[in-house]
């Protein structure tokens, strides 16, 4: 539904599990209307402003990626195909690109590219042994009862040092 928004040299790329039905419908990573993605990356200061979705083909420009597991499907998690996760193809993305920091955003998509369940925070896999990953909390509307801006800080402040 959704192209990668990738490119050589990023320092972060996040990942989801695929488009929402309004992502898809738009074309836009994180389009839902109580989708909290781009305020917390501004907030954050991820992104010098706040961006909307329609303006996510500028992430690469600040060295921001975003992909996700699942390619040409959409939907709620539960109503996902398993078939439809690729973790392999994720792997060869960040075989390839090598960006510094890798973040899930959710825990389902850090469980589904990783082969295991995941907390909220940092966290290291033998699958890719020298990067920096984060398991974020999702953003969406439909996660907000459970939703903690903390560990998007946290990643906020591990690419500010890294820089």
């Amino acid at each position: 539904m959704l192209p990668d928004l990738l490119a050589p040299g990023l320092k972060l790329i996040f990942c989801g599990t695929a488009a929402s039905r309004k992502s898809a419908q738009r074309g836009h990573y994180y389009a839902g209307p109580g989708n909290r993605f781009w305020p917390l990356l501004a907030e954050t200061g991820l992104t010098p402003r706040l961006f909307a979705p329609d303006e996510d083909h500028l992430m690469p420009s600040l060295g921001l990626g975003l992909t996700d597991l699942a390619k040409g499907v959409f939907g709620m998690d539960r109503d996902i195909p398993a078939a439809a996760y690729a973790p392999a193809r994720l792997a060869a993305v960040i075989t390839a690109l090598a960006p510094e920091t890798l973040a899930f955003t959710s825990l389902t998509a850090a469980k589904i590219a990783l082969g295991h369940r995941c907390r909220a925070g940092r966290t290291q896999s033998p699958l890719f042994p020298d990067l920096a990953i984060w398991v974020l909390p999702s953003p969406s509307g439909a996660a907000r009862a459970t939703f903690s801006a903390a560990p998007w800080q946290d990643l906020a402040r591990h690419v500010r040092r890294a820089r």
